[in-house]
């Protein structure tokens, strides 16, 4: 995957996890709240990665 798709698909994530979340308190249920705090860090998680692929890809152009 490009360091692109990653931060797209992490931001993806993040906003689906933000409205789960949201979801899950206008509903009081706390396992659909559980699961958009999951998948929110999972999307800071990928977002991370790509930032790092990104971070790498410069590195190694400066070279």
């Amino acid at each position: 995957m490009s360091a692109t798709t990653d931060k797209i698909e992490g931001y993806a994530d993040e906003v689906a996890g933000k409205a789960k979340q949201a979801a899950g308190k206008m509903l009081d249920d706390p396992k659909l709240r559980a699961e958009g705090l999951a998948q929110e860090a999972a999307g800071d998680a990928k977002k991370a990665i790509g930032k790092g692929k990104d971070a790498l890809k410069k590195a190694i152009d400066d070279m």
